[in-house]
C-alpha cells in the first residue's frame, strides 16, 4: 500500500493483500485461551468471515481458523496495512471534513509501532487494550471516515462499524461503544470467550476512544501523585533524594521513570521483559539500566547523597525505600499483564497457554510473595498505595495479607492513590486535560505548550492557596515536559487543570488557530481517569463512601452529555485501568477548527464534562467537591446543583437506629 488514498479505499479484495503473518520485528501479544467449544470455534470463524464476500471464503477461513488455533482470536494478519502506521498530518487524510480527518489522525497514532504495544495485534497499551478486533474493522472504518459528510454519524460497537447513519450538524461525528455486555455476563471467563468470538472487546481506557498519546498521558498524572505522595506521607514537596520504587515498564508503566526524575526523586523500577525495558530506555525514559542488586544499591545511596534524580530499572524488590507502588497491569493478571517471579517471560507466556489453570495459581503465589516484602518495607518506614491498576484487588483473590480491620468494600490495608492523593484533587476539578496538534508540527506543540502557561499563570493569580497549588505544579508541568522530549507518537500534551482552566486553554487555542498562530486544528480531550469520565470503586471512585462507589450513573451520564453539548466524538467503555467488569468509563475528542462554533462547542461541554462529576462527588459528602460546586454556581447562573444537608448531629442517626433495631 503506498498512500493514505489507498487506505481509505476499504478492503483490499481484488486482488487479496499476500498474506505475510505475523511481523517479527514487533512485539506480539501473549496466546490467549478463551477454552472455546467446537461450535463456538464454528461460530468465531464464521463472524470472522462475514467482512468478506462467499468467493473469498475459501482462502480465508483456513487462514482464520489456524489464527484462531495458534492465537486464540482472529486478528486478520493478511490485511495489517503495510503503509508506515504514524500520526500523518491531517491535510493529508483524503476526507470530506476534517472531523473524520482527525479521528484517522488519532486511531493511526493509537497503532504506531513507537506507541503501540503489541501494533499487529491492535493492542495499544494495557496488554490487552485495542483500538479494533481485527484489520478489517480498521479499513471498513477508514473508508466510513473518508466518505462521511457533517449530516452523518459512524457508530461503533465494540470495534465494529455498524454503519454511517444520518444525523445533524451538530451530533458527534462518532460514538463509540466498547464492552457493553450485560452485567450479570461481565465476568472475566465470558469476556476471553466472547473476544474470540470477535463480538465484543476491551477498549481499555483511551486505545478504544482512539485518544491515547503515548506514554506522555500518564507521566504528568504519575508526577503528580509522586510530589503529593511526599506532600501527604513525608511532609515535603521537595523529594529530591527520596527513592520511589515500583514495577512495570511495558504500555502506560512505562511513564513512572521519567514521572519520578521530573519529580526530583530517584525511581527504581522492576522489570522483567526486556522489550519494553528496552525501547523505554532507547526513547530516553529511562536514564539507567542495570541487572546487579549491588550496583543499583550503589547509584542509589549516590543519588541519595547528591540529591539528584534518577531513574533505574533493575530487577529487585526489596530496597529500603521512602515511596512504594506498582504499576504492572493486573487488571489483567493472566494474560500478559502481570509476571510471576518464579518464570521468566518465554517461559510465563507459555505456560499462560498450555496451563492456564497453572499459571494462575503461580501468580497467585508470586503476588503473595510480593505482598509480603511489601508489607515488611511498610513495617521499615516505606509508604505504600495501590496505584489503581487492581494490585491489591488481586493480590486479595490470591489470599495475599492485604486486608483492612473493619474497612468498606473499597478499602485494604493500603490506600488507593485516589482515596489518598488525587481523589481530593478530582474534587477541585482537576483532571487530565490534553489535546493533540494534528499538523503534526513541532512548532504548534510549543505554540500551545506557551498558550497553556500563559493561561495558567493568569487564572493562578485569582484562585484560593489549595487551587494555586495545583496550578503551580502544571506550570511546572508544561514548562519542563518540552526538556523531557515527552512526545511519543503525534505532537500532544497533557497537563492537569480544573474547569476553568479547561475552557479558557480550549478557547484560546481555538483562537490561535482561527489566526494562524497554530497551524491545523488541534483536538482536545482528556484520559477517562477523571473527574467525571470513570465509575470505578477501586480506583476513581474509591474516595465516594455514600454506597454509590459501584454505581456508573456518572460515567453513562457523561458521554451522553458531552454528545449532545458538542462532543467531536464519545466513547463509553466498560473495562479500563482496573479491568473487565470493574468500571464503567466514559471519554471524548472535540476537535477545535478556529470556528466560532468550535468555541461554543467547547464552552458547553467542557463546562458539562468537569462540572458533573464535581456534583456528583459533593452530593456524595467530599467537602473539596461541596466548595467548589457552590463556586461554579455563582459563576455559572444557569448552573442549579442539588446540593446535600450535612448531618450536624450524629446521635440523631444513633439514637434512631437504637429505637428501632
Amino acid at each position: 500500500m503506498a498512500s493514505l488514498k489507498e487506505l481509505c479505499g476499504g478492503l483490499p479484495l481484488s486482488p487479496l493483500p499476500a498474506n505475510r503473518g505475523r511481523d517479527p520485528s514487533v512485539p506480539h501479544a501473549p496466546v490467549r485461551t478463551p477454552n472455546l467449544t467446537p461450535e463456538e470455534k464454528r461460530l468465531a470463524l464464521q463472524n470472522a468471515l462475514r467482512y468478506f464476500p462467499p468467493a473469498l471464503h475459501g482462502t480465508l477461513a483456513p487462514e482464520f481458523a489456524q489464527e484462531l488455533r495458534e492465537y486464540g482470536h482472529i486478528y486478520m494478519y493478511r490485511f495489517c496495512p503495510t503503509l508506515r502506521m504514524r500520526a500523518y498530518p491531517i491535510n493529508q487524510y483524503p476526507c470530506e471534513t476534517r472531523h473524520a480527518a482527525a479521528i484517522m489522525h488519532m486511531i493511526m497514532n493509537n497503532l504506531d509501532p513507537d506507541v503501540a504495544q503489541f501494533p499487529q495485534e491492535l493492542v495499544t497499551y494495557g496488554g490487552n487494550g485495542q483500538v479494533f478486533s481485527n484489520w478489517a474493522q480498521f479499513w471498513l472504518v477508514f473508508h466510513y471516515l473518508s466518505t462521511m459528510s457533517e449530516e452523518q454519524t459512524l457508530v461503533m460497537y465494540s470495534g465494529h462499524p455498524l454503519g454511517l447513519f444520518p444525523s445533524l450538524p451538530s451530533s458527534p461525528r462518532c460514538v463509540i461503544t466498547n464492552g457493553m455486555v450485560i452485567p450479570n455476563y461481565s465476568s472475566r471467563e465470558n469476556y476471553e470467550r466472547m473476544f474470540a468470538l470477535g463480538i465484543t472487546m476491551y477498549g481499555q481506557m483511551t486505545a478504544g476512544s482512539y485518544c491515547y498519546i503515548g506514554p506522555q498521558g500518564i507521566v504528568h498524572g504519575t508526577m503528580l501523585t509522586v510530589l503529593n505522595a511526599g506532600r501527604r506521607y513525608l511532609g515535603t514537596s521537595d523529594l529530591r533524594g527520596c527513592v520511589f520504587v515500583t514495577s512495570g515498564l511495558g504500555g502506560m508503566s512505562g511513564a513512572q521513570a521519567k514521572a519520578a526524575v521530573i519529580a526530583g526523586c530517584v525511581g527504581v523500577i522492576a522489570e522483567v521483559d526486556e522489550v519494553p525495558l528496552q525501547k523505554r530506555y532507547e526513547q530516553g525514559w529511562l536514564m539507567e539500566v542495570t541487572k546487579d542488586l549491588d550496583n543499583c544499591i550503589q547509584r542509589i545511596r549516590e543519588a541519595r547523597r547528591a540529591k539528584m534524580a534518577l531513574s533505574l530499572v533493575q530487577e529487585c524488590r526489596e530496597l529500603l525505600v521512602d515511596l512504594g507502588s506498582d504499576q504492572t497491569s493486573l487488571h489483567n493478571p493472566f494474560s500478559g499483564g502481570y509476571y510471576p517471579v518464579q518464570l521468566n517471560v518465554s517461559q510465563a507466556n507459555q505456560l499462560m497457554h498450555t496451563d492456564p489453570l497453572r499459571f494462575r495459581t503461580i501468580v497467585h503465589e508470586s503476588l503473595r510473595r510480593q505482598v509480603a516484602a511489601i508489607n515488611k518495607l511498610s513495617e521499615e518506614g516505606m509508604f505504600f498505595w495501590d496505584y489503581g491498576n487492581a494490585f491489591l484487588l488481586e493480590a486479595k483473590r490470591a489470599g495475599a495479607e492485604v486486608e483492612k480491620s473493619g474497612g468498606g468494600a473499597t478499602e485494604f490495608k493500603y490506600p488507593s492513590y485516589v482515596q489518598h492523593i488525587m481523589g481530593d484533587i478530582f474534587s477541585l476539578g482537576f483532571g487530565p486535560f490534553r489535546w493533540v496538534c494534528t499538523s503534526g508540527n513541532p512548532a504548534d506543540l510549543v505554540q500551545t505548550d506557551d498558550i497553556a502557561t500563559a493561561v495558567l499563570e493568569e487564572i493562578s493569580a485569582t484562585v484560593n492557596e489549595r487551587v494555586r497549588q495545583q496550578y503551580s505544579d502544571n506550570i511546572h508541568w508544561i514548562r519542563e515536559a518540552a526538556k523531557h522530549n515527552m512526545v511519543v507518537g503525534s505532537q500532544a500534551r497533557i497537563l492537569y487543570s480544573d474547569q476553568r482552566g479547561r475552557v479558557s486553554i480550549a478557547l484560546a487555542i481555538n483562537k490561535a488557530v482561527a489566526d494562524g498562530r497554530v497551524t491545523s486544528p488541534v483536538v482536545i480531550s482528556r484520559d477517562h481517569h477523571d473527574v467525571s469520565g470513570t465509575d470505578s470503586p477501586f480506583r476513581e471512585t474509591s474516595n465516594i463512601y455514600d454506597g454509590s462507589a459501584f454505581c456508573a450513573d456518572m460515567a453513562v451520564q457523561n458521554i451522553i452529555g458531552d454528545a449532545f453539548r458538542g462532543a467531536t466524538w464519545v466513547a463509553l467503555h466498560n473495562g479500563g485501568g482496573v479491568g473487565w467488569g470493574e468500571v464503567m468509563n466514559g471519554g471524548f475528542g472535540l476537535v477545535l477548527d478556529g470556528s466560532e462554533e468550535a468555541g461554543k462547542r467547547a464552552r458547553m461541554m467542557l463546562n458539562w464534562d468537569v462540572s458533573n462529576g464535581v456534583a456528583r462527588r459533593c452530593w456524595s459528602g467530599n467537602a473539596n467537591a461541596y466548595e467548589t460546586i457552590q463556586l461554579t454556581m455563582q459563576n455559572q447562573r444557569e448552573l442549579r446543583v442539588t446540593m446535600p444537608y450535612r448531618i450536624q448531629d450524629n446521635h440523631v442517626v444513633d439514637q434512631a437506629l437504637r429505637k428501632y433495631n
